[in-house]
């Protein structure tokens, strides 16, 4: 899958794309036909640069039964011709996850559409597991025909109807048709269930991983093993060190930390930097100074684990490399720095946003820490985060940074943050937002009364409600 392109952020299709509390309240306002051509673009190409973790469905769920949006466009996109040729499910999870939200609201149209979708749809799994939380018993066990009927009766199809049944998210249709009267739906499923279960206790009697007899060279052999198949295996290869080597061991991983082959170096760079080892920052040094860019990455992410006093003030001499152990050692004071080290981080800060632009991953961690440090003057970097990032999970750490840094952002950010699309986020603005703003008490008063909001946010909603039932 294609990263998508994202609409710059002052557009009404950009606003709804980064999923931001401003793209609900332009699209109210807007034209409705260009507000629900928007949201269409959205649900039928998947906005999000990491679909499996970043929300969206229920945000574009409250908007269609906002603008009281019709599903033809959605429809015709499941049952696209192209459904056959590209099952990847990422072409149409976040349409029928929406779809599922808006069956919760009572849509029977979403309803009747995933109902058609897990029979005739190439995503069909999907669409199942959306009905097995929302549609009732007896529309289930309709779905059992045209479902099975996806597996061949030969030893190849049943295998594929084993792990289906295994792999499944929502195990309620299954365990319906195991119980239908109808007897050869039943067998059949009963039949996949328990091959699924045997072949769970097959593969823990099978382990292919490092055993507790290896020795320090065996599980250094290992690692390098994994860099030859293309398979990164030296952080579970590093916890296999801490079970077999003893102090005698110690020289032989030095060894392997200074020039081993790259995946025994690796290793012993993790295992070194775990457990706190003397050598371990001067060879951490080397490696990501010298070392190839897999090695390098290695003692990157080994250092940045470490939580001594030494790491820290290595940290503060290290922050001005331009290389990557420079903007590890930003990330490692933005975590576990003290107040001092407030002008290292927010240099860090400025100079990932001006180098990186505003979706580089190391933001993440550089924002948390000028939020826990309380950086006031990071303020504006923040604010710039907020509304570029394609990434509604960055933004929404921004809007946590900003409330511990920026006076204004309860007037602000925290009254769109209401109509954000993470729950998080929502959150954050549950418990800042000013409500002087009429906007914010009708807002606070329907998420708490809403069913399908989390249960977190709600908290937050009636923390706010003071004795006499206004909002505090």
């Amino acid at each position: 899958m294609f990263d998508p392109v994202i609409a710059p952020s002052g557009t009404l299709l950009g606003l709804l794309q980064r999923g931001r509390g401003d793209g609900t309240l332009h699209a109210l306002t807007a034209p409705r036909a260009e507000a629900l051509a928007a949201l269409n673009h959205c649900v039928l190409h998947d906005p999000r640069h990491d679909w499996q973790v970043e929300n969206r469905s229920l945000y574009y769920a409250r908007l269609y039964l906002d603008l009281n949006g019709g599903l033809d466009e959605v429809e015709a996109h499941l049952f696209d011709p192209e459904d056959i040729r590209e099952t990847d499910e990422s072409r149409t999870g976040l349409a029928l996850a929406v779809l599922g939200h808006l069956a919760s609201y009572g849509r029977q149209d979403a309803l009747h559409l995933l109902r058609g979708y897990a029979a005739r749809g190439a995503n069909w799994a999907w669409a199942l597991d959306e009905l097995a939380l929302r549609d009732d018993d007896a529309a289930l066990r309709a779905l059992a025909v045209p479902v099975l009927a996806r597996f061949g009766t030969d030893a190849e199809g049943e295998a594929e109807l084993a792990a289906a049944v295994r792999d499944a998210f929502e195990p309620r249709p299954w365990r319906l048709w195991a119980e239908d009267p109808r007897e050869s739906i039943a067998t059949r499923v009963r039949g996949a269930q328990e091959t699924g279960c045997f072949d769970r206790w097959q593969r823990q009697l099978r382990p292919s991983g490092p055993r507790p007899d290896w020795s320090v060279h065996a599980v250094l052999d290992w690692a390098q093993q994994g860099v030859e198949r293309g398979t990164a295996l030296h952080v579970p290869a590093a916890r296999c060190l801490v079970a077999v080597a003893g102090p005698e061991d110690r020289p032989e991983i030095v060894r392997a930390a200074r020039d081993g082959t790259e995946g025994a170096r690796c290793t012993a760079l993790r295992y070194l930097a775990d457990a706190d080892d003397p050598d371990a920052l001067a060879l951490i040094e080397a490696a990501a100074t010298y070392g190839p860019t897999p090695v390098a990455q290695a003692a990157v992410d080994a250092f940045e684990r470490m939580c001594s006093i030494a790491a820290v003030d290595h940290a503060r001499g290290w922050a001005h490399r331009p290389d990557v152990l420079g903007g590890a050692a930003g990330r490692m004071l933005a975590c576990r720095g003290a107040a001092r080290d407030s002008g290292l981080v927010l240099s860090a800060l400025r100079e990932a946003v001006r180098g990186d632009g505003p979706d580089a991953p190391t933001l993440w961690t550089l924002v948390d820490g000028a939020g826990r440090l309380g950086i006031a003057c990071a303020a504006p970097v923040l604010r710039h985060v907020y509304r570029e990032t394609a990434s509604s999970h960055l933004r929404g750490r921004a809007a946590r940074a900003l409330a511990a840094t920026d006076p204004s952002f309860p007037t602000g950010f925290a009254v769109e943050c209401l109509w954000d699309c993470e729950e998080t986020t929502r959150e954050v603005a549950a418990r800042h937002a000013e409500t002087g703003d009429a906007r914010v008490v009708e807002r606070l008063r329907r998420l708490a009364a809403d069913p399908a909001e989390e249960a977190e946010v709600q908290t937050a909603v009636r923390s706010r409600i003071a004795p006499d039932g206004r909002f505090a």
